[in-house]
């Protein structure tokens, strides 16, 4: 699966990015049509110290998934997002398996 990582107006370093591939490729163990995902990281300036944003789009055959999480880092933030997708797929491949 082919994950692409957006930083919005900051350069995103290779730890980060590495984090962020393992933990969307882990995803393919739930639901295994998976055919790209999109992350978008932003900071905003404000004083709140949950000022982070992650932004997980996924894309499935005929459908595609978009989670939003505002959390005080960005490795909480794809954690939540990923636990979230997680949910999704799962309820989605139930559904496939209903039909079938």
């Amino acid at each position: 699966m082919k994950v692409n990582v957006h930083a919005v107006n900051f350069n995103v370093d290779k730890k980060l990015t590495d984090f962020i591939e393992l933990r969307i490729n882990k995803l393919e163990k739930y639901f295994d049509k998976i055919v790209s995902s999109d992350i978008f990281l932003k900071v905003e300036k404000t004083s709140d110290k949950e000022n982070k944003f992650v932004e997980a789009k996924l894309i499935v055959p005929g459908d595609e998934f978009i989670v939003k999480k505002q959390c005080k880092t960005f490795e909480e933030g794809v954690e939540l997002a990923s636990e979230s997708l997680e949910r999704l797929l799962v309820k989605r491949k139930e559904k496939i398996r209903a039909h079938a």
